[in-house]
């Protein structure tokens, strides 16, 4: 029986804090075969150390830096050029997979012969507490559910190379996950997450504080740029997106 490659995607910056624990959850997966590729944002603390100690002991992480600092999307886009496996994952150096996360999800997709699939996860603070907060999502996630709001959680996202080809990853710094699942979700029409909670999601101090102005120009970046629309059309499609994200969205975060 097949036994496929998956490929963790995760771009590291400034993560000495985390990066330890991120790669342990990964390392104790019951799903055994995986390659980590790690690709470094010209980090300027302890990180590149503790990762290049992980890679000297596990052949399957694999570890490399760019040459200036550049950004996330760049960092992603060049781990997913060196990836190898049939299926893509993506965690961020300060999230967690629960140990079950691979093995359960790689099964759904077989089961439900489906070539995406993501799942709940819960949120701790950057102490590694739990904030006793589960975020879900729609059981069948259309198109234009996603298109007004980002249900699936970087961390807990999969899809098969086979079926989609490798998908571009954008170079802006912020909102690239969501338009990798929106070319997803273009294609298959509905995604179905695993109806559990397999990832653990960081909220670190500093994102708290976070501008949400600097929030709603990124997402109305997204509808101009990757969508096309124009000025006009954004400003009113942004109207659909606060709704969402402030009336709809809140039904899917469950007190744990």
């Amino acid at each position: 029986m097949e036994i496929p490659l998956v490929s963790i995607i995760t771009p590291s910056f400034n993560s000495e804090k985390f990066i330890a624990d991120t790669i342990q959850s990964v390392r104790h997966q019951t799903y055994q075969n995986w390659e980590m590729i790690i690709v470094d944002d010209c980090s300027n603390d302890n990180t590149v150390s503790i990762i290049e100690h992980f890679a000297s002991n596990d052949e399957r992480i694999r570890f490399f830096q760019l040459d200036k600092n550049s950004g996330a999307g760049i960092a992603r886009e060049t781990a997913l050029s060196k990836a190898k496996g049939k299926y893509i994952a993506f965690l961020d150096a300060d999230d967690l997979w629960k140990p079950l996360k691979l093995e359960k999800q790689l099964q759904f997709l077989e089961d439900n012969k489906t070539p995406f699939t993501f799942s709940f996860y819960d949120c701790i603070n950057e102490e590694g507490n739990p904030l006793k907060k589960r975020v879900e999502a729609p059981r069948n996630l259309s198109y234009r559910q996603l298109f007004f709001c980002n249900y699936v959680g970087n961390l807990t996202g999969i899809y098969d190379v086979n079926y989609f080809g490798k998908i571009a990853i954008s170079t802006t710094r912020k909102r690239q996950d969501w338009m990798v699942w929106l070319t997803i979700l273009k294609k298959v029409r509905m995604a179905k997450p695993v109806p559990e909670s397999l990832a653990f999601y960081r909220i670190r101090d500093n994102s708290l504080s976070a501008s949400k102005v600097d929030l709603l120009k990124h997402n109305f970046a997204v509808y101009r740029n990757f969508h096309g629309f124009n000025f006009v059309s954004s400003l009113f499609i942004m109207i659909g997106f606060l709704f969402t994200q402030l009336i709809i969205k809140p039904f899917y975060v469950k007190k744990i």
